[in-house]
């Protein structure tokens, strides 16, 4: 017979929660809940963060909670879910890291890691003369490989609740890519690796800026502009920058992201005309000219953006750029809620809702909206869509829509008089704080 976990079992009723309840907010069937309490299988690595703040532990402290671990028997518990990218070396290291793991030892090895690679970047190939036709097509196949499994690793991020459950994956590939670097040996393997390098950099950026961690978001771009600088990948090299511009906008340096944006344009136009990304560095281009106050040049941009409807075809990639104008209702919103006009606010962000939105993009819609009903005086709106968006931000644990709430908890100060918002204020402030 299978190891109880009783620890488990008396936590959850301590705190109120049946198993229906406990599974209801972590989006999980009864069963898994009562699969853990019988020690058949572990949470999987998305999930812990979410269950230790249900169970009001720490991350560090949830191994204690589950006492033993699960038999063999069950070989998938310990594996990421169904959908997750796995290699040889990332699926026997799959583990959850937490944010004192990122703070500490493996969050500088990693921060390391893509210093090497950024060096290996920028150093010339070595002419090691006519042994390079002998391995051309092996090094072919091993860097197509390479670029497959990143693809893999973009579309985990995307569908993951918490992004940071992709990091353990991203850092196993940096590695990889570490030593095909110091194996490749001709000039167009160089390049195939600065644009996978560029690639991987970006996505190793967007899980520390929804994490909060700009800092370290922003040296990922850095690097990431670099490598493709290096490969000469215009597209690639835009979209690093766009990516390092919305740092400033939300240190609300709008000037600077201008600045940066404008570059990121110029090398848009020498990139793919049937790519998106000049339409993507627009509708950016438009957040930032809204931060500015100037709404003709926020309109401007975004006419720019709407523009990108007209192309057909494969206009993105799914990975470092996914811009197809189906998020341009919720970046008009955005827009016009920085500049102050609910007027124009209300109906792109209602239009935004009725599709079906990732939890980190609904979260961003429903706190404009709370915003607006700032900006209206509308204490009844703002707590209905507030309320919504601190509910998403303690299940999803994404830092970026945190970060949204703290945005909106800086308009409250003067309605604070009102016990309820008062207590919304509050409820924002205790959201789990993540360094920048």
């Amino acid at each position: 017979m299978a190891a109880t976990r009783p620890r488990l079992a008396q936590r959850r009723k301590a705190l109120g929660y049946s198993q229906e309840r406990l599974a209801e907010a972590l989006g999980v069937d009864r069963s898994t809940v009562a699969r853990w309490e019988r020690g058949e299988t572990e949470p999987q690595p998305h999930i812990r963060p979410r269950l230790a703040r249900l169970l009001e532990v720490t991350t560090s402290e949830l191994g204690a909670v589950f006492g033993p671990r699960p038999s063999r028997s069950d070989p998938l518990a310990a594996l990421p879910q169904a959908g997750a990218v796995t290699s040889a070396t990332a699926a026997a290291s799959w583990t959850y890291l937490d944010a004192g793991d990122v703070d500490e030892m493996n969050r500088r090895e990693f921060l390391q890691a893509l210093s090497v690679t950024g060096t290996l970047v920028a150093l010339p190939p070595l002419d090691r003369g006519h042994a390079v036709e002998r391995v051309a097509a092996s090094s072919a196949t091993d860097l197509g490989l390479h670029g497959q499994v990143t693809a893999h690793l973009w579309r985990s991020f995307s569908f993951a609740g918490a992004k940071s459950a992709v990091y353990p994956m991203v850092r196993e590939q940096l590695a990889v890519l570490i030593e095909t670097f110091e194996r490749a040996k001709t000039e167009a393997e160089r390049q195939q690796l600065c644009i996978l390098s560029a690639d991987l950099f970006q996505l190793a950026g967007e899980i520390f800026f929804d994490g909060n961690r700009h800092t370290d978001a922003a040296h990922c771009y850095a690097l990431a502009a670099s490598a493709a600088r290096e490969a000469r990948a215009h597209d690639l090299w835009a979209c690093a920058l766009t990516r390092h511009a919305f740092i400033s906008l939300y240190e609300r340096k709008f000037a600077k992201a201008v600045t940066m944006l404008n570059a990121a344009s110029e090398l848009a136009k020498r990139g793919d005309r049937e790519l998106s990304t000049r339409y993507w560095v627009a509708a950016v281009l438009a957040e930032a000219y809204a931060g500015l106050g100037d709404l003709d040049s926020c309109n401007r941009a975004l006419d720019v953006a709407g523009q990108v409807h007209a192309l057909s075809g494969q206009i993105h990639n799914g990975g470092w750029l996914r811009f197809d104008g189906s998020r341009l209702a919720e970046e008009r919103g955005t827009c016009y809620i920085r500049l102050c006009r609910p007027d124009l606010a209300e109906k792109a962000l209602t239009e935004a809702l009725k599709p079906t939105l990732s939890p980190r993009r609904r979260g961003s819609v429903l706190t404009d909206l709370a915003i607006l009903g700032v900006q209206r005086s509308d204490r009844d709106h703002l707590l209905c869509y507030a309320g919504e968006a601190l509910a998403l931000a303690r299940r999803s644990g994404s830092g970026y829509v945190s970060s949204k709430l703290r945005e909106l908890r800086g308009h409250l100060e003067p309605l604070k008089a009102d016990q309820r918002i008062s207590m919304l204020s509050s409820q924002i402030a205790s959201l789990p704080a993540i360094p920048s």
